[in-house]
């Protein structure tokens, strides 16, 4: 009986989306009308929440909720590459999330992200749109195959500039600054840096994501309204967009409806 529901649950995940498509693709086209030739943002930040509480509504299990939503996340990387938006950084995995979660969900969860490092890997969007790839955080938490499949993908991934993907794993963004500060500290310390030079950019330059411009959006799933330790130093300005959907069931038109309310927000930057 219960693998019947389960059956029963999987069906409906299947047939439902199918059935409101032509409704879907009617309304994605308006919102696209709506924010065509309308200023993008160069960077956006996802944090993909909901992925457990969305599995436990549907009546999977843990591991499902959380490769639906890496399912998911592969769609809205298209999605954002075909906007030609430049640069990505998902929140794949916290350092408290490596730290606290039960043993058995984090081996699910590193499961899932070697499985998508390979096939970052050997996706044919990633090269034909000259995705360059970098994977940021704590990886001494991270097990050493996933760590050398970071490598090479990094490597393999290198001469590219059209596109960046930032994936941010057992990353915490103070955690990120503190590194920071300890760097600058051992360069003043070794007479490589004066501290009087020490400014907003150089600060920057010592961060996980030196080179990439800060995010101008972030968008947050499962109707939390929070950043988590996410980006700190780099959304002092962002535009923050929280979404009531689980990730899961994040869709195109909820993108679009995401820019087109960066759109319509002022940019002051503190002017």
């Amino acid at each position: 009986m219960e693998t019947l529901k389960r059956l029963s649950r999987r069906i409906a995940l299947s047939v439902f989306p199918r059935l409101l498509k032509p409704v879907y693709r009617i309304y994605e086209k308006y919102l696209l009308l709506q924010i065509e030739g309308g200023p993008l943002p160069r960077h956006v930040g996802i944090i993909p929440d909901g992925n457990r509480r969305w599995a436990r509504e549907k009546g999977l299990s843990t591991y499902e909720g959380h490769y639906y939503g890496y399912e998911k996340l592969k769609d809205v990387l298209k999605w954002l590459w075909e906007l030609k938006i430049p640069y990505v950084t998902v929140f794949a995995m916290s350092t408290e999330n490596c730290l606290y979660r039960s043993r058995e969900e984090v081996e699910n969860l590193f499961k899932i992200i070697k499985q998508g490092l390979w096939e970052l890997l050997n996706l044919k969007e990633v090269h034909e749109n000259r995705v360059r790839v970098a994977v940021i955080g704590k990886l001494e938490l991270v097990p050493g195959d996933i760590r050398d499949l970071v490598k090479k993908l990094e490597e393999s991934t290198a001469n590219y500039s059209d596109h960046h993907l930032t994936v941010a794993l057992c990353y915490g963004g103070r955690q990120e600054i503190v590194d920071a500060v300890k760097a600058i500290g051992r360069d003043i310390y070794l007479g490589r840096l004066n501290p009087e030079e020490v400014s907003e950019d150089t600060f920057s330059k010592y961060l996980y994501t030196r080179g990439i411009p800060d995010v101008d959006l972030i968008i947050r799933t499962s109707g939390e309204e929070r950043i988590s330790n996410f980006l700190l130093w780099q959304s002092a300005y962002s535009e923050l967009y929280f979404c009531d959907v689980y990730w899961p069931e994040f869709r195109k038109i909820d993108l679009w409806r995401a820019i087109r309310t960066f759109q319509k927000r002022e940019r002051r930057f503190g002017r």
